[in-house]
């Protein structure tokens, strides 16, 4: 059994977890800003908890997102600098992903998930997965939404089962019908864990230079230009007014969709 650690600080909350044979280790802990600061440390004490280095790892799976800019860019340069340093391979994994393997738990095993997380400025992120023959497949790969987008889609195609905590922020505004609702899903790093031991099975780990967040934004491609023009329409007085997490300009080498089609970010 190949020894693996998985992080994942997407959301609020920053979570990670290490398999050593057949043990497990896991720490759960604020997320947000403090995660750059803390998420070393933690994968660190994971290792000596285990009683092994880095260098006996054989590869760092970390959530790619979609989520909060800040939070992906440390899980991402994290993982990064881990995996170049020891010399191993990532397992890059879609944080809604997670979400939907964090709702499966024994005698509950759902076929199809929606997984939305709270995206802010009143948007979400969601996708929908299909667990079949033990494995999971992407019916509707990450994207940016809201509540009304959602309801449109799913009078054609109710859902089967929602998981993820937009069902909390988002409560009494999403048409969730007949579906089985498991708003305590989260991208954990345990879930994360799963997906990324089947991934490494199936050969799916690749070089540290695309520890590459995912990011569905459309704006998240702005450059500085832009961005500074903007803020002088809404305010020509000049002055620059903080910006909510989400209008934030994406970091080095990142990733968006375009129609569904994966695309890097020029700087």
């Amino acid at each position: 059994m190949a020894t693996l650690i998985a992080f994942d600080t997407a959301t609020e909350r920053m979570t990670v977890a290490l398999r050593h044979g057949e043990r497990l280790h896991s720490h759960d802990g604020e997320g947000g800003a403090k995660a750059s600061a803390t998420l070393l440390p933690a994968i660190f004490r994971l290792l000596g908890d285990a009683g092994i280095a880095l260098a006996d790892v054989d590869a760092i799976a970390f959530g790619r997102g979609p989520g909060a800019f800040t939070g992906l860019r440390t899980a991402c340069s994290v993982a990064q600098g881990l995996a170049f340093g020891a010399g191993k391979q990532v397992l890059p994994i879609d944080s809604l992903l997670a979400v939907a393997e964090d709702a499966r738990a024994p005698g509950f095993a759902p076929r199809r998930v929606w997984a939305l997380i709270d995206a802010r400025m009143d948007q979400i992120y969601g996708a929908e997965y299909e667990h079949l023959d033990g494995r999971w497949s992407t019916r509707v790969a990450p994207f940016l939404t809201d509540c009304e987008a959602l309801a449109e889609r799913w009078r054609a195609a109710p859902p089967e089962v929602i998981a993820g905590n937009a069902l909390t922020v988002f409560a009494g505004r999403l048409a969730t019908g007949a579906a089985t609702l498991m708003p305590q899903a989260t991208p954990s790093a345990l879930a994360m864990l799963r997906l990324a031991e089947q991934a490494w099975i199936d050969g799916a780990a690749v070089d540290p230079a695309l520890a590459l967040p995912l990011y569905v934004r459309d704006n998240v491609a702005q450059t500085t230009a832009e961005r500074a023009a903007a803020r002088t329409k809404r305010d020509p007085s000049g002055v620059c007014p903080s910006l909510p997490e989400g209008g934030e300009r994406s970091g080095e080498g990142a990733i968006r969709l375009d129609a569904g089609v994966a695309r890097p970010v020029p700087l």
